[in-house]
């Protein structure tokens, strides 16, 4: 039988401002370690550490812009975009416009805090 997800749980989010992370799948949610599904609103100006993560994360923009650094280099991911970073990779994630962004990721396997490695 397949299995409703009624609601997401709110994740607190680390970052220089308040961030919202609804996650509808993964470690806290709905107990799956497999993948993570969570819907995320970055307000203007947010940034977060950067991270090199054990796992693959794939993120689709909804709106506004997702800057995403990596060693050598940047991509501005725009709405009705994507961009998938990989694992063992270094990346910054930031909303440096005045919208913010709204966008999904999707992390295989799921996200957690002990495997996303952020620095300092």
């Amino acid at each position: 039988m397949p299995t409703l997800i009624d609601k997401p749980t709110r994740i607190e989010a680390a970052g220089t401002k308040p961030k919202l992370i609804d996650e509808y799948i993964g470690r806290v949610n709905s107990r799956t370690s497999e993948a993570s599904v969570a819907h995320m609103r970055s307000p203007g100006g947010w940034e977060e550490p950067g991270q090199r993560p054990e796992f693959e994360e794939f993120t689709v923009v909804l709106r506004g812009l997702l800057r995403v650094e990596f060693e050598g280099g940047a991509l501005e991911v725009r709405a009705g975009q994507a961009v998938i970073a990989h694992a063992g990779e270094w990346v910054r994630y930031s909303t440096p416009g005045d919208e913010g962004a709204e966008y999904i990721a999707v992390c295989l396997p799921a996200f957690s805090p002990d495997t996303v490695h952020r620095d300092g």
